[in-house]
């Protein structure tokens, strides 16, 4: 008889709620300083997260979906088994608006553009931060299919 597999829970939580909660046997994320890995009784952490793309392996059960979730930064605690991402924004791949997310880029490539012309140091940083935002959107929209 196999193992039985090891799963630990998933909550990922904005200022809107409970946006995503399943059992996984590994999330991967970029944190600020690198790539990072969680697995089943992981060693306690807590860790500030970069805009990026946090992918939850689920379970064998469930033919092992990767389920992508697009993060804006935010923070992500594992201890006791349970691994809380907070967010100020995070997103489904399957609940991403596409065209909206081409348009804040669109939108984001402009302020850049109008910032440098204008010199200004403070929102071309913005624009840049925003653009990193929908380009990332975009790619965990795409990385569903």
């Amino acid at each position: 008889m196999a193992d039985p597999e090891k799963l630990f829970k998933v909550n990922v939580v904005t200022p809107d709620g409970l946006i995503y909660s399943h059992r996984s046997s590994i999330i991967d994320m970029r944190a600020i300083d690198g790539q990072r890995s969680i697995m089943y009784n992981h060693v306690p952490l807590l860790t500030p997260l970069a805009i990026g793309d946090v992918k939850v392996k689920r379970s064998r059960e469930m033919n092992q979906v990767v389920d992508h979730i697009a993060v804006s930064g935010g923070y992500i605690e594992f201890s006791n088994n349970v691994a809380t991402i907070i967010a100020d924004s995070a997103e489904r791949a399957r609940n991403i608006d596409v065209s909206r997310a081409q348009a804040a880029k669109e939108r984001a490539e402009k302020r850049m553009k109008e910032a440098r012309e204008k010199h200004d140091e403070r929102s071309l940083e913005r624009a840049q931060i925003a653009l990193r935002r929908a380009v990332n959107r975009i790619s965990v929209y795409n990385s569903k299919k």
